[in-house]
């Protein structure tokens, strides 16, 4: 079965109409925000109001507007992407940003985190290291107005040493280790927020100078895209597409946070459960308030040159779940394949699962096209309300 992502992840249901002629997207905004980004936990009023005031729309390609609203990653050309809107508001909040701030931004991609920045802070510098991205983000950073804002096209990895000392830096794309040209270009007491680790396993940080060093600080286990140019050549750890493997799924390795699961990214509404029959643990995803979100995903290389087929499956449990009559809000477990630009080629799931249902384990085989370079394994309730426990979710080839 193949399912629309936007569908699928239950997001923004469709774009609301529009107050005036002049902003046809503003009602959409403010439900974004309303709906998906502060009940996902950003509070700072400043960073809500600016996300519910820049034209997301406006930084991805024209034939996407129509989701530029739901709360998730969307291409945006060059095998990048835009990310959520969630993950944009929660990195800002993170960096604390003052009015006199000068901030970094590596990673322009399409220039939205930067036009969330611009109102918050004096002054933006960003880099993209990919050349027409670049050009293009500079153009619509100016059209629309962001005149404190400075752009340009290079290697992220060496940072701005021009414009440094700066007070505050932001990364979008993930370096296997902290490039130490942004160490040097921050100042003492600045703060960093950075995803950082293996291609497909990442986790976000905060890290702060002191006394010339970097103390860091977990924020979540996250996914984005690679730092290309230096940082790339340097990657100690390549993942191997032709034996794609789910981390920790079993939900077993340990976590200091219930709300956080090695492995997994991007959840929303869950918790590990300890299973008193195992001794480990399960995922549980709870939901109160029909079309809110309720899911984890983990993404992972996989090449369909080498394999034809998956078998997908997992350990399912419900109680008292219910769709609304929505066929978009159901309990699924689904793949998503992409091609080497990151373009979608389809996704299938596993389900719905019924209302009420003890642990039953569920397994289905999918074709991999064979384009296919890269997948994302997705659980959750996907906004239908209840509970749904997963466990023993497996991802593997059939050759």
């Amino acid at each position: 079965m193949s399912l629309r992502p936007a569908l699928l992840l239950s997001l923004v249901a469709t774009v609301a109409p529009a107050v005036n002629a002049e902003d046809p997207y503003e009602a959409a905004r403010k439900k974004l925000v309303r709906d998906r980004v502060a009940p996902a936990g950003v509070t700072d009023p400043a960073v809500l109001r600016s996300i519910e005031t820049t034209p997301r729309h406006q930084f991805i390609p024209r034939k996407l507007w129509d989701q530029a609203y739901y709360d998730m990653a969307l291409p945006i050309g060059d095998a990048q992407t835009i990310s959520s809107p969630f993950i944009v508001a929660h990195m800002t909040e993170v960096l604390q940003c003052e009015p006199d701030d000068v901030v970094l931004e590596i990673g322009t991609g399409s220039g939205y985190q930067a036009a969330v920045l611009s109102p918050l802070v004096k002054h933006v510098y960003t880099i993209e290291i990919v050349e027409p991205l670049g050009i293009k983000a500079a153009a619509t950073l100016k059209r629309l107005g962001y005149e404190n804002v400075s752009a340009k096209v290079g290697d992220g990895f060496l940072g701005w040493p021009e414009a440094a000392p700066f007070d505050k830096i932001i990364v979008t794309c993930s370096p296997e280790s902290v490039p130490q040209p942004l160490v040097d270009q921050l100042k003492e007491g600045g703060r960093m927020v950075i995803p950082v680790g293996e291609r497909y396993q990442q986790t976000l940080y905060l890290m702060e100078k002191k006394d010339g060093k970097i103390v860091r600080q977990s924020l979540r286990p996250t996914l984005f895209v690679p730092m290309t140019g230096t940082a790339e050549d340097g990657r100690l750890k390549q993942p191997d597409p032709e034996n794609p493997e789910l981390v920790n799924s079993s939900f077993d390795l340990p976590s200091d946070d219930p709300e956080q699961v090695p492995g997994w990214y991007y959840g929303r509404q869950f918790n590990l459960v300890p299973d008193p029959t195992s001794g480990g643990n399960f995922v549980r995803f709870e939901n109160e308030t029909l079309g809110r979100d309720s899911h984890l995903l983990q993404g992972l290389a996989l090449d369909g040159r080498a394999i034809a087929r998956v078998r997908l499956s997992g350990n399912v449990r419900t109680q008292d779940v219910d769709s609304g009559g929505r066929p978009d809000r159901q309990p699924l477990l689904a793949v998503s394949f992409y091609d080497d630009k990151r373009r979608e080629l389809g996704t299938f799931w596993i389900g719905p699962f019924p209302k009420e249902q003890d642990w039953t384990q569920h397994q289905r085989s999918f074709r991999v096209p064979p384009t296919t370079r890269e997948a994302i394994v997705r659980i959750g309730l996907f906004g239908a309300t209840g509970i749904a426990d997963f466990d023993s979710v497996t991802l593997t080839p059939e050759r």
